[in-house]
């Protein structure tokens, strides 16, 4: 059910999730895909999975990645946890008009056989919901992916500048 976003609350998801993502894209350094190796659960594969760092007492984060099926059958991301908040989901972004909505995927994420889905600002995302503490720029989130074939995985969501649109760069080679 796709709900109207409260011109507060759209407010707030704006530091979250920009409504212009390609803009942003544009200003990615070029190596911006060269992160920690991928990870693998079954037949998916985990890169790039990143939060963002939030300001003390905010009530939201939010999650990317992106999730390579390299096998023959569907998968599909099924739920997600974090210790960090008291409530986790699965979400999709879109604009209607012009207004923003938000809607939780509450039958998962389909991962296409053969097929890449990227959670990023301002499409799919995780929701983290009731934060416990700020997210630091720099800090490891612990996220469990739970995939309807693959199984779990517990992922570290490395926290970005808060108006990051993609992992920070590794200063590591």
């Amino acid at each position: 059910m796709l709900t109207r976003i409260p011109a507060f609350a759209a407010a707030l998801l704006l530091t979250l999730v920009p409504i212009a993502p390609s803009l942003a894209e544009d200003a990615r350094p070029p190596a911006a895909h060269h992160h920690a190796a991928a990870i693998t659960v079954g037949t998916l594969e985990i890169e790039n999975p990143f939060t963002r760092a939030t300001l003390p007492n905010a009530p939201v984060g939010g999650g990317f990645l992106t999730i390579t099926n390299k096998g023959s059958e569907d998968d599909r991301l099924v739920s997600v946890s974090t210790d960090i908040a008291k409530e986790s989901q699965i979400h999709e972004m879109a604009m209607s008009g012009d207004v923003m909505k938000m809607r939780q995927l509450a039958d998962g994420l389909v991962v296409p056989a053969g097929e890449t889905v990227v959670l990023e600002p301002g499409g799919f995302h995780l929701m983290f919901m009731g934060l416990s503490a700020a997210i630091a720029e720099g800090e490891a989130v612990p996220v469990t992916l739970v995939f309807e074939k693959a199984g779990s995985v517990t992922v570290d969501f490395v926290a970005a500048g808060s108006a990051a649109t993609a992992p920070a760069m590794s200063h590591t080679h």
